[in-house]
């Protein structure tokens, strides 16, 4: 009896793909389609290419035809309204700057669907991210760098449990996109030149003060002072959620130099600015810990650490500072560490674990 995969398909070519190798590998593939953003009136009024929506369900349903495997759209708007879009609002109004693919990977596309997967009999869920899942000697799960550095998805996914790693398929992280493209050619997909997406799917407008004060309601903090550090007045912001750390453009202040966001403060509403070194840093802390590779942190520990996306990594020293709280301090001074985003580290090629940047 072959083992039962639900794959999340999002319309795209890599999870495309992706299910066409767990087929060929002897997998029972489910498709399924997360609707988790979008009313109805939206779906009538535009079509969106990213997650979710009406052009990237039907690219799934016509993929999934197109392998012989089945297809659902399954509704997961509750989840992804609690666990994204909520939480991103409430950082911001936190003057602090979320990645909400992080949280939506753990929440939404892999705690629901592991429910879902359950309820549908499947052994395992499976998705198009270029990264890879071992298993190590001392018997824990992590996540291993994708074969190719220019497409390594590892940073969004390091908050993903033991519990979710284990029942989880990632194929096309020993590809790399130009292979994944290829392989949709030759099998014949409708999606293999799709363009990627890369806004946040349900600000596709990239304003994201203007959907935090739909959103908030009255609760959008007002106008207030820029100020430099040392307290001084430099002339108005138009409220913390515009800004984040190490923004230089769209300040709307001619101060004769370059200035740069260093510090928001959320509780004075001040917004402070200073020059380009003054968001450099060696020290950084991170709460919300999720270990992979490790089972814990013990004494002084090394390892590369990277505090955003595109960060390239960096080499660093971690410690506890106290229960629950990581103290991170990196060789030589590392630019914009940002609270709301994550600190991953890295021992080699794998995960060994990550926390939100305090």
């Amino acid at each position: 009896m072959k083992e039962r995969v639900v794959i999340g398909l999002s319309g795209g070519v890599d999870s495309s793909v992706a299910a066409y190798l767990l087929k060929e590998q002897g997998y029972e593939v489910l498709g399924v389609t997360m609707q988790i953003w979008q009313d109805e009136r939206e779906f009538e009024e535009k079509e969106k290419e990213g997650c979710g929506g009406i052009t990237a369900v039907e690219d799934a349903r016509r993929v999934a035809a197109q392998l012989g495997i089945s297809h659902s759209v399954l509704n997961f708007k509750p989840e992804f309204k609690a666990h994204v879009m909520d939480y991103f609002v409430a950082e911001y109004l936190r003057g602090r700057t979320p990645n909400p693919c992080n949280a939506c990977n753990r929440y939404v596309k892999w705690e629901a669907l592991l429910k879902k997967a359950g309820e549908l009999g499947a052994d395992y869920i499976a998705t198009g991210h270029y990264a890879r899942i071992v298993k190590l000697p001392n018997g824990r799960y992590t996540i291993r760098t994708s074969v190719t550095a220019a497409k390594d998805q590892t940073y969004a996914l390091y908050n993903l449990t033991q519990e979710q790693l284990s029942h989880t398929l990632m194929p096309v992280g020993e590809y790399s996109k130009e292979e994944i493209r290829t392989i949709a050619e030759r099998i014949g997909l409708s999606v293999a030149h799709k363009a990627e997406s890369q806004e946040i799917c349900f600000i596709p407008d990239h304003n994201y003060a203007a959907f935090i004060e739909r959103e908030a309601g009255g609760k959008v903090p007002p106008k207030g002072n820029y100020v430099d550090k040392d307290g001084n007045i430099l002339g108005q912001h138009e409220g913390i959620t515009h800004y984040t750390i190490g923004q230089r453009k769209g300040l709307g202040i001619a101060l004769g130099r370059h200035v740069f966001v260093t510090e928001i403060r959320p509780e004075t509403n001040e917004v402070v600015l200073g020059n380009n070194e003054d968001v450099f840093g060696t020290e950084v802390f991170a709460d919300n810990i999720n270990l992979m590779s490790v089972p814990a942190i013990e004494g002084k520990m090394r390892f590369m650490g990277k505090i955003r996306y595109a960060h390239k990594g960096a080499p660093c020293t971690v410690e506890m500072a106290e229960p629950g709280v990581l103290h991170c301090t990196f060789d030589e001074p590392q630019r914009a560490a940002t609270p709301g985003q994550a600190l991953v580290l890295y021992d080699g090629d794998v995960v060994a674990g990550g926390g939100l940047i305090r």
